[in-house]
């Protein structure tokens, strides 16, 4: 396994994360546990959920999962996303980041996270009374590092320099949607990340499973998929432009011996700012799929012949 810087921090993540997504939503308990611990095995320490993930199960499973193994791994988790009635439990008010992180620790029976993301960006919170509350939190030692999730670039920039300007604890990662299939990031956000070393988290590496070659033109999603699940899939994801442009990955890794999953996992790699990538996953079989596409190092000539086959939205 590679590991990676977060951004500018001192951090190190491994290149794949996992994605806990799944947990208690198409994985249960024990299925859960067997993921994490295969991942663990493959060197894997970057473990991102959410406060908001399968009812709020997916940190209690990752955290009965990590139970004794909590040293070797980097629990990343996330704040803002809506987890009651009341009008206090969504947002990025002080309010609610402050009982939503301590929720979340009482989930994952740890004492700290060592990366709290703000979850989506709030219009009714004031910026500088949100990054105050996760500056508090930091120097009481219950957060270690911060982050965003779903930032427009200047919504990140904004919070970096109100950060700068008061001494807080900066944002030192970024979390957008980023695939071969979804490539507007690089318009904007990814430029800003490289221009004040914030490091990428892509999620959704994998389009929800069209990258790896599972869906196909004019026939039903395979019974069990994403995409037989839900009617709003193909609207989104395995649309005619996703489909035409897998086919032309699926047959440039091919040429190479390598599936179309892989190359999704390795471009985003060989990306500039990505520090790592996460894919949740129902079975131990992917986890270990998906890790081998990490010792795919694709050179400079191949990212760019790669994007060609796969260009940006509207190009």
């Amino acid at each position: 396994m590679i590991y990676r810087r977060l951004g500018r921090s001192g951090l190190c993540v491994s290149a794949l994360g996992l994605g806990c997504n799944t947990f208690g939503r198409d994985v249960d308990a024990d299925g859960a546990g067997r993921i994490v611990h295969a991942a663990l095995d493959l060197g894997v320490t970057f473990f991102d959920t959410a406060d908001i993930y399968g009812q709020q199960r997916s940190e209690e499973y990752l955290g009965r999962a990590l139970a004794g193994r909590r040293g070797r791994a980097v629990i990343a988790t996330k704040v803002a996303g809506e987890v009651g009635p009341g009008p206090n439990d969504r947002g990025a008010s002080r309010a609610h980041i402050m009982d939503g992180l301590h929720a979340s620790l009482r989930r994952l029976g740890t004492d700290y996270v060592d990366l709290l993301q703000i979850h989506f960006w709030d219009p009714h919170a004031p910026l500088e009374e949100t990054l105050r509350a996760l500056d508090d939190l930091v120097r009481q030692g219950k957060v270690r590092y911060l982050g965003c999730s779903n930032f427009a670039a200047w919504q990140l920039v904004w919070a970096l320099w109100i950060a700068d300007r008061r001494g807080f604890a900066p944002f030192v990662s970024v979390q957008p949607e980023y695939s071969l299939l979804a490539r507007r990031v690089e318009e904007e956000l990814l430029p800003a990340c490289l221009e004040f070393g914030v490091g990428v988290i892509p999620y959704f590496p994998l389009a929800a499973g069209v990258l790896t070659g599972k869906y196909r033109e004019g026939e039903p999603a395979p019974p069990g998929t994403r995409g037989h699940r839900s009617e709003r899939f193909a609207q989104r994801f395995a649309t005619p432009r996703n489909l035409a442009i897998v086919r032309r990955l699926d047959a440039w890794a091919r040429d190479r011996g390598r599936t179309v999953g892989e190359l999704a996992i390795a471009w985003l790699l060989a990306r500039p700012g990505v520090a790592t990538v996460i894919t949740g996953t129902t079975r131990v079989e992917q986890v270990q799929a998906n890790v081998r596409a990490t010792e795919w190092v694709l050179t400079p000539g191949e990212v760019e012949e790669v994007a060609a086959l796969a260009p940006r939205e509207g190009a």
